[in-house]
């Protein structure tokens, strides 16, 4: 047979295992479907075609990783490894026989459908790690978990496969100096850096394939190697858009430190987590809010408790946001409806406004099911006439804030929810999805309230970052005309103003304006947007700076 040639369907190796078709093939090789004639079964068999193409030397190092990779897998006894049955001689180069798995890699899978739906690839990702606990128990490391090594079998079985250069432990390394073995943008930080793996290393590889999974693409591959190694160890992935409930653990996974990634119980429990539809919460202990100092803040302090913009930038995070779905939880004192701004939605083909996460309700909803979400709708809305009544009769009263000044036209409203602000006169309440808006003409003038109790986001930049990613891909001749941090009462927030063409209910140019800022560290976060034509820009503008000023939050309960 000429080495050139490679191998051809139909030959038998070791008088018992002939060859069939080309089940995938990659760089290092490629793994034939094959029948073994003594045991009646279908088995899948790894030829090493790079072995064909090097020096001598480099041939014997490529040997020694196949067989040290059927060492490694010998020493798992896990049905989510991939069992490793033979490991024979043919053209002077070891072949692994291997289990067949009846089914695509994730890599194809992904690739197939574009994306992985969110609780499907954390269910994957848990078969994966109890395979990754099973190599770590006995001493192995994988080193090259990537979407094409975890394989679906089409009864629901998840395996993980390809060992071949695994670290094991009491073994010598077969890598050579200056070496790096691996799918460069699925290799931990301190890899690339060439520091010794570990554990957590296989970890970060997990959540780089979690990530792929779920957006399709891979988060640090690049147009070249370097560029694609540069990434992986100083850039921060791209916040995940349709992660749901694992985007948090994609979070935590991807941490550039390895101590500041979960452990494998604790990624466990995640994964649970997000496979039922829950928040993980428990990820957020490995995303840092960022904290500022009183003195960092200082400079930026306005004096009469509006919005101060920074003349230099504050620290950037040092993690990416990310978005999920939180439970709806209903408490008394709490805010009843849907609040949230997170992004643009609806905004194509219908009137401008801001999609809502969830926040806190009242007692008494049914929790449903084990997921953990809440059953019961949001509280019926109260009229508008109810609002200005109440409002008329609390206002300048008790503990009702004093007008401070407020123009001619305009009045302060206290709203049901607890906040009190001022508002133009004929602007009234509208509950609109559950959300909170105050608008003199159903919508075209608009300007929304929303609060999330309990934030997924260290900042309020961040958090609008990644609302402008999504937001940017679908509004029609978008254009940002500031995204900047900044203060607002004294606490880090964020500014973001920008423009847009609408088509249906309102059609036209139109304005946006969004404030954010966390009252406290670690939350509420609150967010106030108001949108109009862009012909009265000017004007939008000038209520948004005087409804900021008379911004008064609920009253904390005791």
């Amino acid at each position: 047979m000429e080495h050139a040639q490679g191998t051809d369907a139909g030959i038998v190796l070791a008088g018992r295992y002939r060859l069939g078709d080309v089940l995938g093939r990659g760089g290092m090789g490629k793994v034939w479907r094959a029948h073994d004639e003594v045991l009646h079964r279908t088995v899948a068999v790894k030829e090493l075609t790079a072995g064909l193409y090097v020096a001598e030397a480099d041939r014997a190092v490529l040997h020694a990783r196949t067989q040290k990779e059927a060492r490694a897998a010998a020493r798992i006894t896990h049905p989510g490894v991939v069992t490793v049955h033979d490991v024979i001689e043919y053209d002077d180069r070891p072949w692994i026989v291997m289990q067949y798995v009846d089914g695509p890699s994730l890599a194809d899978a992904a690739k197939e459908s574009g994306e992985v739906e969110p609780r499907e690839a954390a269910r994957i990702g848990l078969h994966v790690l109890s395979a990754l606990r099973a190599a770590h128990d006995a001493g192995v490391l994988h080193r090259d978990v990537k979407p094409a090594n975890v394989l679906l079998a089409r009864d629901g079985q998840v395996l993980l496969t390809d060992f071949g250069i695994a670290a094991i432990e009491g073994d010598s390394t077969i890598t050579r100096t200056g070496e790096l073995v691996g799918s460069i943008d699925y290799l931990a930080p301190e890899r690339v850096r060439g520091g010794d793996p570990g554990p957590a290393s296989d970890l970060w590889s997990l959540g780089a394939t979690l990530y792929s999974a779920v957006e399709g693409s891979s988060p640090f591959r690049r147009t070249s190697p370097i560029s694609t190694m540069q990434a992986v160890v100083t850039e921060e992935p791209p916040p995940p858009l349709r992660g749901g409930a694992l985007t948090p653990v994609i979070t935590a996974l991807l941490r550039k430190d390895p101590a500041d990634r979960p452990t494998a119980q604790e990624t466990e429990r995640m994964l649970l987590d997000a496979m039922e539809g829950r928040k993980p919460r428990a990820a957020q202990a490995h995303v840092p809010t960022q904290r500022l100092s009183e003195d960092d803040l200082r400079p930026f302090f306005a004096p009469d408790g509006s919005t101060a913009h920074l003349d230099r930038p504050l620290p950037p995070p040092s993690v990416p946001p990310y978005t999920s779905t939180p439970t709806t939880r209903r408490s008394p004192g709490r805010w009843r409806t849907v609040l949230l701004v997170v992004a643009v939605a609806a905004l194509i083909g219908g009137a401008a406004g801001l999609v809502a996460m969830k926040a806190a309700g009242d007692s008494g909803g049914t929790t449903g099911g084990a997921t953990g979400r809440s059953t019961a709708g949001p509280a019926p809305a109260p009229s508008a006439s109810a609002v200005d009544d109440q409002a008329g009769a609390s206002e300048g009263k008790g503990d009702e804030p004093a007008p401070k000044d407020l123009p001619d036209g305009w009045k302060r409203v206290t709203d049901p929810e607890g906040f009190s602000l001022a508002v133009p006169e004929g602007w009234e309440r509208q509950e609109n999805n559950g959300q909170i808006d105050y608008t003199p003409d159903n919508g075209a003038h608009r300007l929304r309230i929303s609060l999330d109790p309990q934030p997924d986001f260290g900042n309020s930049y961040a958090h609008m970052q990644s609302i402008e990613k999504d937001l940017a891909a679908r509004l029609p001749a978008y254009e940002r005309l500031t995204l900047e941090e900044n203060v607002f009462r004294d606490r880090p927030g964020s500014r973001w103003e920008f423009t847009w063409v609408e088509s249906k209910d309102f059609p036209g140019p139109r304005h946006g304006i969004d404030q954010m800022y966390f009252a406290e560290a670690g939350g509420p976060e609150y967010a106030f947007y108001m949108t109009g034509p862009e012909e009265d820009r000017a004007e939008t503008l000038k209520r948004f700076e005087t409804m900021l000023r008379s911004w008064e939050p609920p009253a904390r309960s005791g």
